[in-house]
């Protein structure tokens, strides 16, 4: 597993600095589909990474809704959204604003997270439909009983891999 993260973190960058002729993607009326596991539940027992359908109202506007559930005892379940504003349009990704918020529920607790920050959907050319995000910024929760504020840094593992259709 170790290889296949090495090998994504070295050729992603590199895909991305070899092509020239591929510029950033107007997302405008498409729906993506895919994961988000940036949530404070992930971090518990039985942390789940959550579906995710991501539309572009706009080419600048983005919505993302998040679900995720474990009938597992103890139970983990997340539900939240997110808006993004694309601020810079690169040459094969995206740099954006988000804020999100959700509600969560793990080892019999439950609370609320929200999150702020800023960040980029990478796309490899000749993948154009598959973005892989990563983001940066802060979130506030109270999953743990009290109010935690917490850096973020998540690669497209966390923060997420959506295909467009």
């Amino acid at each position: 597993m170790n290889s296949i993260l090495f090998a994504l973190a070295v050729f992603l960058p590199l895909g991305s600095i070899a092509a020239s002729n591929c510029h950033a993607r107007d997302l405008q009326g498409r729906l993506g589909l895919g994961y988000n596991a940036e949530f404070a539940n992930v971090r518990e027992t039985n942390g789940i990474p959550a579906l995710s359908l991501k539309y572009a109202f706009t080419k600048d506007i983005a919505l993302e809704g998040i679900i995720g559930v474990a009938t597992t005892s103890p139970s983990n379940s997340v539900t939240a959204v997110k808006l993004f504003k694309n601020l810079f349009y690169e040459t094969n990704l995206n740099f954006y604003a988000m804020v999100g918020g959700g509600i969560l529920s793990a080892n019999n607790k439950s609370g609320a997270e929200f999150l702020g920050g800023f960040g980029v959907e990478a796309f490899i050319p000749g993948l154009e439909s598959l973005g892989f995000s990563m983001e940066t910024g802060g979130s506030f929760t109270n999953l743990s009983g009290s109010f935690v504020f917490r850096t973020l840094g998540v690669n497209f593992l966390n923060a997420g891999m959506h295909f467009y259709f």
